[in-house]
């Protein structure tokens, strides 16, 4: 029910027994309540899970987790409550479950803040899902990696990526997705990390998965942030050609490495405008979508 590998390491679960060096894989956590929809918000299925692994393995020898179930509801709060024995712990997932098993919109969370306060040398945190999703500004400065996978991200929690400060934050990516999976945000909620006051390290941003995908495209080409890019994405969306021509008339893009266009309603024309104002940056424009004829158009990742 998970992908094979988390932060550069094998995902496995303690059924498949301890490995000789339990700091070199991802440890999968799950609880016992399955995957259907029942409104089960008790901790105690996680926190058995939890401390089966903390008995089996030295704490001090995990340094990657990821959480799956619904769990993931109370994960940031139980693994804060063990943050004086998980020392090592650079990387965690929460939502480590794939489409096929489970539906995005389908994965619950709570408040993230905790577990990002409870571990100040966190390097990693992705979540997918974003059913109850809540986050408050913080300070951190080790984290490198914050994801964000979702079909409807809520606008307060990307006010609250804006509103923060990762000193160390390197790559950024949100799936803004559409309003009916929650995501009531709006071009304006990025201020934020647009201007990237909070973000001085930043070199991969990733804005992704928006039914409002020109006006992200519009917002970021007049962004302070985009001059330190190294790798911009804003695949996955409904970018017309309308936000193809504000990211062609703002700011020069010729010193990104990485344009990420993928998935995308360009017409030919403007497909070739792009590739030939950058002729130094991999532009990627595949997937192309054909718009239907009532103007109907998608995102990837909604449901």
């Amino acid at each position: 029910m998970h992908r094979e590998r988390f932060a550069g390491l094998p995902v496995r679960s303690l059924d498949e027994g301890v490995p000789r060096r339990p700091d070199q894989v991802a440890w999968l956590v799950t609880d016992e309540t399955g995957f259907g929809f029942e409104d089960d918000k008790d901790d105690t299925a996680l926190a058995v899970g939890l401390d089966q692994l903390l008995r089996r393995v030295n704490p001090a020898q995990v340094t990657a987790i990821a959480v799956t179930g619904h769990g993931c509801v109370n994960a940031p709060r139980l693994l804060a409550a063990h943050a004086r024995r998980l020392t090592r712990l650079r990387s965690v997932f929460l939502g480590f479950i794939e489409p096929e098993y489970w539906e995005i919109s389908w994965i619950r969370h709570g408040d993230i803040t905790p577990l990002l306060e409870a571990y100040p040398k966190l390097e990693r945190l992705e979540v997918r899902g974003s059913q109850g999703l809540e986050l408050r500004p913080v300070t951190h400065d080790h984290l490198r990696v914050l994801r964000f996978e979702s079909g409807g991200l809520p606008g307060a929690v990307v006010r609250a990526v804006g509103a923060s400060t990762f000193a160390a934050l390197e790559h950024l990516e949100l799936w803004l997705g559409v309003e009916r999976y929650g995501g009531d945000g709006t071009a304006a909620d990025l201020g934020g990390i647009l201007a990237g006051a909070g973000l001085p390290a930043l070199r991969r941003l990733g804005l992704r998965d928006s039914e409002w995908q020109d006006d992200v495209a519009a917002a970021v080409a007049a962004a302070p942030v985009v001059a330190r890019l190294e790798e911009l994405s804003l695949g996955m969306g409904m970018l017309t050609d309308r936000g193809a021509e504000a990211l062609l008339s703002g700011q020069p893009l010729t010193h990104l490495r990485v344009l990420d266009l993928r998935h995308h309603f360009l017409g030919d024309a403007m497909m070739r405008r792009v590739r030939d104002a950058l002729p130094g940056v991999a532009v990627d424009l595949e997937e192309r979508q054909p718009a239907e004829d009532d103007g109907w158009m998608y995102v990837a990742v909604a449901e």
